[in-house]
């Protein structure tokens, strides 16, 4: 998969990010299902895949694989990408702040380590 992160995205920036995103979701090592999926290995999963969360049929059937390009779309207005979601989020509208979540959340393989 080629990645389209832009090279100046700041991993660091990202982490900071990703604190919004903790009220529902974690990613790491020790992740657990919360009120959203945990998000280990995100990139290269398909929607609706992670065991012991119980997904929106929406989401389950979406047929929906995450790369870069649909987590883009999805988190700047995520009913649109998948109408009937259960995620309840207003959207993250600035790229270099997409740019900087995705290369924080591409870090974490599916066990929750941080790839070399």
């Amino acid at each position: 998969m080629i990645s389209t992160v832009a090279q100046g995205a700041d991993i660091e920036s990202g982490k900071k990010i990703f604190n919004a995103c903790k009220a529902c979701h974690q990613i790491g090592e020790g992740a657990k299902n919360m009120v959203g999926p945990e998000l280990n290995g995100l990139f290269g999963r398909h929607s609706g895949s992670v065991e012991g969360y119980k997904y929106s049929d929406a989401n389950k059937n979406s047929g929906i694989v995450w790369d870069e390009e649909i987590f883009r779309k999805y988190i700047k207005k995520p009913r649109e990408v998948i109408p009937k979601t259960k995620m309840v989020y207003a959207g993250l509208k600035d790229e270099g702040k997409i740019d900087d979540l995705i290369a924080f959340l591409k870090q974490y393989d599916l066990g929750g380590k941080i790839k070399e």
